[in-house]
């Protein structure tokens, strides 16, 4: 119903800021809760943060919160994570999603559609 493309990912330094980019295809964007989720190496996809329909309300997982900050553009099809402060323990690959049935994506379960990923890489 939804392909979701993420774009964004990079190998960056410590400290340094990045945007993440998700964009929709459908003509009602609107509809959809969207999130964020990543996957460390040797590690299980964990929630980062999620956004509702509107754009009114956001949630964060604690591991991120003061640093990353998820919006959405509903007029581009477009849902956003900025990235500030990169840590070591960010690297991970980076995965959109979204769901008409759940508003609110904090957890695997909710999802309904996934993006094919981003790498996010941080250096020390």
């Amino acid at each position: 119903q939804v392909q979701l493309v993420e774009s964004g990912g990079g190998l960056v330094q410590a400290g340094d800021s990045l945007r993440l980019s998700c964009a929709a295809s459908g003509r009602t964007f609107s509809s959809y809760a969207m999130g964020w989720y990543r996957q460390g190496p040797g590690k299980e996809r964990e929630f980062v943060a999620a956004i509702n329909r509107s754009g009114g309300s956001t949630y964060y997982a604690d591991s991120v919160k003061g640093r990353f900050t998820i919006f959405r553009d509903n007029a581009k099809n477009t849902v956003y994570l900025q990235i500030d402060s990169l840590k070591p323990e960010d690297t991970a690959v980076y995965y959109c999603a979204a769901s008409t049935q759940y508003g609110l994506l904090d957890v695997t379960g909710h999802v309904e559609y996934w993006g094919q990923g981003t790498q996010v890489t941080v250096s020390s």
